[in-house]
C-alpha cells in the first residue's frame, strides 16, 4: 500500500521538493546562529555549527542538481532560504546573547531614572552635554542583552520623552550587571572555555 502511494510523481514533486525545503530552514536558522556567535566574541562553537550546517548545505543543494528539471525543487530551495532566514532572526531575538550599550539623552531631571536603574544593578554613567535645543544629560549603561526590554520598559515609566539607541558590544573589560543567572548558552560557552578573555 505504501509503495502504491509513494509514486515516483509524488517522490519527485512532493517528497524531494519537502526535503530540500527542510534542510534549507535547518541551515540557514545554523547560518544565523554561527554569525551570532562570531560577533558576540565565541570561540570554538561558529565552527562546529559551520560544519553541520554546510553538510545539510550540501544535502539540500545535491538534491536540487539532481533534479534540475524540477522547477518546485527550486521554488523549495528559495521557500526554505526565505523561511530559514525568519526563523533564523526569531531565534536571534531569542536567544538574546552578548552585552548591548544604551545610550540615553533626555532634557528632564533624570535623578528618577538614574536612580532606578542603579537600584537594578546596572551600572549607569551620566555627562552634561549640549543638545540642538540646550543642555541635556547623556546616560550611558552597559547591559546584558536579555535585560534590554526591562531597561527600555524603565526608561519609558521615567522619561517617555528621552532619545534613546541600543548598540551591541563585543566586549568589556569591567562592569557592573544584575546578579541573576546569565543566558544558559553563555555559561556553557564560560564553562568550555569558547569565550575570549575579557568578553
Amino acid at each position: 500500500m505504501t509503495g502504491s502511494f509513494i509514486t515516483p510523481e509524488v517522490f519527485a514533486f512532493v517528497i524531494v521538493p519537502v526535503l530540500i525545503f527542510l534542510a534549507r530552514v535547518c541551515d540557514m536558522s545554523l547560518d544565523t546562529i554561527r554569525v551570532i556567535f562570531v560577533s558576540k566574541g565565541i570561540r570554538y562553537l561558529p565552527a562546529i555549527v559551520g560544519f553541520f550546517e554546510v553538510i545539510i548545505w550540501l544535502v539540500a543543494i545535491g538534491q536540487v542538481m539532481n533534479n534540475l528539471t524540477n522547477v518546485v525543487c527550486y521554488l523549495a530551495y528559495g521557500a526554505g532560504f526565505a523561511t530559514g532566514t525568519i526563523i533564523g532572526m526569531a531565534i536571534e531575538e531569542r536567544l538574546s546573547l552578548g552585552l548591548a550599550t544604551v545610550r540615553i539623552i533626555t532634557a528632564e531631571d533624570p535623578a528618577g531614572l538614574i536612580r532606578v536603574l542603579r537600584s537594578h544593578d546596572y551600572g549607569v554613567t551620566v555627562l552634561d552635554a549640549e543638545g540642538g535645543k540646550g543642555r541635556v544629560k547623556v546616560i550611558f549603561t552597559i547591559i546584558k542583552r536579555q535585560d534590554l526590554q526591562h531597561v527600555v520598559s524603565i526608561i519609558k515609566d521615567f522619561n517617555p520623552d528621552a532619545f534613546y539607541s541600543v548598540e551591541d558590544v563585543k566586549a568589556v573589560a569591567e562592569g557592573v550587571f544584575p546578579s541573576h543567572n546569565s543566558h544558559a548558552l553563555l555559561r556553557w560557552a564560560d564553562l568550555l572555555n569558547l569565550r575570549p578573555k575579557g568578553k
